[in-house]
């Protein structure tokens, strides 16, 4: 039976949290270069709220605070998300690609853009993971591991390669990225990542089902279906024509780039 505590409200709430956390990240991501330090500041602020929050909320099984370790390992989240989308913690290769790259090198030279990213991500999973292990709550944890495993899944298809790359979020500073994305083809690399996404959603789903009505358990669990359907979403526009400007184009304002910009974007694409 569906309940609308434990299941239609945490769907709503993490769908509006989604909607409104990326476009602040992209908002925050796509000013002038001087205004970063204030956003790291601020980010950096949200992200240890959050982990206070977190340590907090994992004492407790109530309702409440599945929703606060919620909200607070999507508070961390934003806080690398702005990080690496300033470009204060990507990695220590920032340029193109070079050209006709293949195979181990340009797997080589595509990790030195992001490492240092991917690490401190690593990191912090494993914070959590080790600061919640035996603790009632441990829907902070889940949540940040989960958001990891999604992220991970779609930069490791753009690099293999996907129908639509056009990643119209990504700030201008990070442009040389572009270039280390795979040719735009289907590949069953992403229709299994799509089906795995959705098998976990369904998985999630069953538990949220199956659970006491209106409990802590059934709330976790539709909050985590419902990440999985939009981590299934994410991967979906991948294989379609979708302009991620449709839904975030209120969140950031550009100048046109001309075609001189445009062609620093060298193609080195198998």
């Amino acid at each position: 039976m569906v309940s609308w505590d434990g299941h239609i409200v945490p769907f709503i709430v993490t769908v509006l949290i989604w909607f409104v956390a990326t476009g602040l990240v992209a908002w925050a991501d796509n000013r002038d270069a001087k205004t970063f330090p204030k956003s790291l500041m601020i980010s950096g602020i949200g992200g240890i709220l959050g982990l206070l929050v977190i340590l907090a909320a994992s004492q407790s099984v109530s309702v409440l605070a599945v929703y606060a370790a919620f909200i607070g390992a999507l508070m961390v989240w934003g806080w690398h998300e702005v990080g690496f989308l300033t470009g204060a913690a990507a990695g220590p290769r920032r340029e193109p690609a070079s050209p006709g790259l293949r195979g181990a090198q340009r797997f080589r030279e595509a990790s030195a853009t992001v490492i240092h990213h991917e690490v401190v991500l690593a990191l912090t999973a494993l914070l959590l993971i080790s600061l919640s292990w035996n603790l009632p709550n441990q829907i902070g944890a889940t949540v940040f591991v989960l958001l990891f495993g999604l992220r991970l899944s779609a930069k490791i298809n753009m690099f293999v390669g996907v129908p639509n790359s056009s990643a119209e979020m990504l700030p201008p500073h990070l442009d040389y990225l572009k270039t280390y994305f795979g040719r735009n083809r289907m590949t069953a690399l992403l229709a299994v990542s799509i089906v795995a996404i959705v098998l976990i959603a369904l998985w999630f789903g069953s538990l949220a089902l199956s659970a006491s009505l209106g409990s802590a358990e059934m709330v976790g669990a539709s909050l985590l279906t419902t990440l999985c359907l939009l981590g299934a979403l994410e991967h979906l526009f991948l294989a379609l024509p979708f302009r991620d400007g449709m839904l975030w184009g209120w969140a950031f304002r550009r100048p046109a780039r001309t075609p001189a910009s445009q062609a620093n974007v060298i193609d080195t694409n198998e």
